[in-house]
């Protein structure tokens, strides 16, 4: 099984919020951990806000965002090409999607397609689960 993470699962993964422990579990089950190349900059500026907003925080985030760097090489990272915003685009459509929404959707289909291995969709979104789910994708 491949375990795609969105980047609401990916941050879980490096800050300890609800769902972590669940998502660590999922990690160590998987042969391997997928995420989009935008999952970066969503996780990142997702880190760098909380550091603004909670201060006191600001030394773990920055432990968080050099773990994510340390941890990256190590993720099978799905490039984003046309035919992929393409089959978003439908899927911001079809399911009522925000466009990155729709983006991680498609890449996390797009890493089933290619590896004909089932995915585990990561994400703490119910409506991308639900969309998930429709597209054939295992999801908590």
């Amino acid at each position: 099984m491949i375990l795609f993470c969105d980047t609401s699962a990916l941050v879980k993964f490096y800050i300890l919020e609800e769902g972590s422990a669940q998502l660590k579990a999922r990690v160590q089950d998987a042969e391997a951990v997928a995420v989009c190349r935008i999952a970066w900059v969503e996780a990142y500026a997702a880190l760098s806000r909380r550091a603004r907003e909670t201060p006191e925080d600001a030394a773990q985030i920055e432990q968080a965002k050099a773990a994510l760097a340390a941890d990256w090489p190590r993720f099978l990272v799905l490039e984003i090409n046309q035919a992929l915003v393409e089959r978003a685009g439908d899927y911001a459509d079809t399911f009522a999607l925000r466009g990155y929404d729709s983006v991680q959707l498609a890449a996390a289909f797009e890493a089933g397609r290619v590896s004909q291995v089932p995915i585990f969709f990561a994400c703490f979104d119910p409506r991308l689960n639900k969309a998930a789910k429709l597209l054939g994708m295992l999801c908590a």
